[in-house]
């Protein structure tokens, strides 16, 4: 999988937004990632030169194949579709993007849900040629869905292709429509929906002469008017312990420290907090950054935290507020994206990897979700295949610290790893 390009992460200059295309196969979600590539002058020469020999090109004559800006492995240029999850990145006077192109096929679902963890504003394309009658198609619905389980907070729907149906209104409204019954189903309060060309670019950076019935914005105004920022200082305070430092050296400068990152919240020397599962209490004395001291620390702040006792502490251990605890148990309720080719098995044990700790467990299947008519089925059959969605029990060996995925992110979120294999077979939200 294609790794981040660091320098383009949040330097408090320019505000970063990561963004992900979702949809069915074909729908042209890498057209139109290239297509903004293209528009926002961060294309080079040699790139173009290089497309437009393309062995693999579906483009017919010199137009330029945009899908094949973001298609990179061979196999994805040789049967035209998007296998693996591809990052590339874009800048406006305005804006940082971090771009992932996730396939649309049903079998590479997992490395949508991967492309999607971090992202803050999931695109949905579809293809208006195969919705017209406002038949929406499964993936659309799967991508949606899992949109909203993750918790993306902004939801573009891109209706794609309306230049081969002569920019028909009546069929972007019916399209329309459909999705808003969609979103109100699973749980979408908020979404923008526009018409669109990748392919010749209307409403993708300038507005269309085609649509004049069209009066909101083209897609990179909308991209560049959200705000993706999330007040995790606001959120109660959440320390996943990494491991246990201990500074030597002589008796006036040695310490005993808690390195990690702050997921949530802020921590100031002379804070209470609790040290769990255990319950502990203990007061922060200092909060040190390298060779800083700090006076106050928040989300996304890595750090060493000091306390006025030698406590039972290790990896795995969460320290939060002890006027704000995180609650703690061996019996969990949540919901799962299967991501194994293998079918969850009741009868044997995962790997639960929950922030910093990991724990083994058993999975109970209480519904399973139908894409096709989008309500939940009571499991008859105590088991997930890949690409489903349920709602499932689990009973952990250990007591972990946990949260709402929808109240803290970092501490309601897990992933399931088949102990045979070492594959990871399935993400979960807490509820």
């Amino acid at each position: 999988m294609n790794a981040i390009n660091e320098s383009f992460l949040p330097s408090g200059e320019t505000t970063v937004i990561r963004l992900i295309t979702a949809g069915s196969v074909d729908d042209g979600k890498s057209t139109l990632i290239g297509r903004l590539l293209y528009d926002s002058k961060s294309v080079y020469a040699d790139q173009l030169d290089a497309i437009a020999r393309a062995k693999y090109k579906r483009v017919a004559g010199d137009g330029i194949d945009f899908a094949l800006l973001t298609d990179g492995l061979e196999a994805e240029r040789e049967q035209g579709i998007t296998i693996d999850v591809a990052y590339r990145y874009f800048a406006t006077p305005r804006r940082k993007f971090i771009v992932a192109d996730a396939p649309g096929h049903e079998q590479y679902t997992r490395n949508m849900v991967t492309g999607a963890s971090t992202a803050d504003v999931a695109v949905i394309l579809i293809d208006a040629t195969r919705a017209a009658d406002g038949t929406l198609l499964p993936q659309t619905k799967r991508h949606s869905a899992i949109a909203r389980l993750l918790g993306i907070r902004h939801i573009i729907v891109a209706i794609n292709k309306m230049d081969l149906l002569a920019w028909d209104r009546a069929v972007f409204e019916r399209i329309r429509d459909a999705y808003a019954d969609l979103a109100r189903r699973i749980g979408i309060a908020d979404f923008q929906v526009l018409p669109l060309s990748a392919l010749n670019g209307d409403n993708v950076v300038a507005p269309s002469a085609h649509t004049p019935w069209y009066d909101g914005a083209p897609l990179l105004d909308l991209l560049e008017a959200l705000d993706p920022s999330v007040d995790g200082a606001d959120a109660p305070l959440r320390f996943p312990v990494q491991w246990v430092v201990r500074h030597g050296g002589n008796s006036a400068h040695d310490f005993r420290g808690y390195a990690g990152r702050i997921a949530s919240g802020t921590l100031r020397p002379g804070d209470d907090v609790l040290v769990q599962p255990s319950g502990t209490a203990a007061r922060v004395v200092q909060v040190r950054a390298h060779d800083r001291i700090l006076s106050r620390a928040q989300a996304g702040d890595s750090v060493i935290v000091v306390l006025d006792r030698d406590v039972d502490v290790s990896r795995g251990d969460v320290l939060s507020h002890a006027t704000a605890p995180a609650r703690v148990g061996k019996d969990l309720e949540a919901e799962v994206c299967w991501l194994d080719t293998q079918p969850l098995n009741p009868a044997r044990r995962y790997w639960l990897k929950h922030g910093t700790r990991l724990t083994t467990a058993k999975i109970r299947v209480v519904t399973r979700r139908d894409i096709h008519e989008l309500r939940e089925i009571d499991s008859e059959v105590d088991t997930l295949a890949m690409n489903d969605i349920g709602k499932v029990l689990i009973a952990t060996r250990d007591p972990l610290s946990t949260d709402r995925y929808d109240d803290v992110a970092a501490t309601g979120a897990f992933i399931l790893i088949d102990e045979s294999t070492h594959q990871t077979a399935a993400a979960g939200m807490l509820r």
